[in-house]
């Protein structure tokens, strides 16, 4: 596979995990956890506004059992974090809307 089309499927994926965070069929911080770590393989500027606002709702959420880690917590444990999680997809949506928005613009074939 050649770069670009590496590049290429990779933005494909950001494509793919932006409308699942919109639909609600992927889980809002699940989403930008990908969508942090996809900003270093869709060949941009690290930088690029679209994506490091993910890397901000990563930092402020990397306490939170979200994700694949679930299975490591107990039940009671995640029942206590599950109103915080609430808020932290409550307010990611606010600062990360028209992002999501964004790559689903810039990036679909």
């Amino acid at each position: 596979m050649s770069r670009h089309e590496y590049i290429a499927r990779q933005r494909q994926r950001a494509v793919e995990v932006a409308v699942g965070m919109l639909d609600g069929s992927i889980h809002y911080l699940e989403g930008a956890i990908e969508l942090s770590s996809l900003r270093f393989e869709v060949g941009l500027a690290e930088n690029d506004s679209d994506f490091v606002v993910f890397t901000g709702i990563l930092s402020e959420t990397d306490h939170l059992p979200i994700g694949s880690v679930r299975q490591y917590w107990s039940e009671e444990a995640l029942d206590r974090h599950e109103p915080e999680i609430q808020k932290y997809v409550k307010w990611a949506k606010e600062v990360s809307l028209s992002e999501c928005k964004s790559i689903i613009a810039r990036f679909s074939v």
